[in-house]
């Protein structure tokens, strides 16, 4: 608009850039992780039968690239067009749902430090949960086989958790060639340990989880506190950009009538008034 006039107010051009090229990393890379997810499930045949995504009994970790891809999608939207159009509606949106994700971080961190033991317990059962369904979806295998592996461990509390899974169990029933066995997973990585005689991790995933993070507490609280700082840091900028925007835009004053393009009718008049 030739011949709006600003008084003293300015829209920081560092601000709004570096909320923009911010943001835009985080879009494309939800696109990216969102998309990875769509092949996973057009792979395993999900797309064409969406009923059997609610089949599995375990946890399909394709479900973690949709929830973090799609949050991160969204949030890069709304700043990254927020940003460069400088809709503060946009950017109002970024600022709310980052603190609502913030908000529900900092509540998960506090019941899990005041409800340790009913966490444990629904971690127990989250576990046992995929090691039933082990076998009845690959990404799941893999994830399980991998945790295990990292962890040096076998099952929730122990290597007899396995006995819930249908291969996997003891019942004089079970025709599984993997009959009272364990996932390669389990095995120990050094053989000749002589203190292991069947050469399996006999520690459950649960309490080697609880010692690895006694042992990376400060690697894990420093992760927590310089996210939540990001966090903060996000929305601080964006509420003020919508602050400049605003007070730009409340500082505008039309032009005066002389400046302005008349209709040929009008001309005249508007001389005569003028002269």
């Amino acid at each position: 608009m030739s011949g709006n006039q600003y008084k003293g107010h300015e829209v920081s051009c560092c601000i709004k850039y570096f909320i923009f090229g911010f943001n835009i990393l985080f879009w494309l890379l939800g696109m990216a992780l969102v998309g990875i997810g769509l092949w996973a499930w057009s792979e395993k045949g999900v797309l064409s039968n969406i009923s059997s995504i609610t089949d599995l009994g375990g946890l399909d970790p394709v479900w973690l690239f949709m929830v973090v891809g799609g949050v991160m999608f969204i949030l890069g939207f709304a700043g990254c067009i927020g940003a460069l159009r400088e809709n503060t509606f946009l950017l109002k949106f970024f600022s709310v749902f980052l603190g609502i994700i913030f908000f529900l971080e900092l509540t998960t961190g506090v019941l899990a430090f005041v409800f340790k033991d009913w966490i444990k317990d629904q971690l127990n059962l989250f576990i046992n949960n995929n090691i039933r369904a082990y076998r009845d979806d690959i990404d799941l295998q893999n994830l399980i086989d991998f945790t295990q592996e990292y962890w040096e461990c076998c099952g929730a509390f122990g290597a007899d958790d396995w006995n819930l899974n249908i291969y996997f169990n003891c019942t004089d029933g079970n025709p599984s060639r993997e009959k009272c066995g364990v996932p390669f997973s389990c095995c120990t990585k050094d053989p000749a340990d002589s203190e292991q005689k069947d050469y399996i991790n006999v520690k459950g995933c649960v309490p080697q989880f609880e010692k690895w993070l006694q042992d990376n507490l400060t690697l894990v609280a420093g992760i927590f506190i310089g996210v939540a700082l990001l966090q903060i840091f996000g929305i601080c900028l964006a509420q003020n950009l919508v602050s400049d925007i605003e007070a730009v835009r409340a500082s505008w004053v039309p032009p005066p009538l002389s400046m302005r393009r008349l209709p040929p009718h009008c001309s005249k008049k508007a001389s005569a008034y003028y002269s």
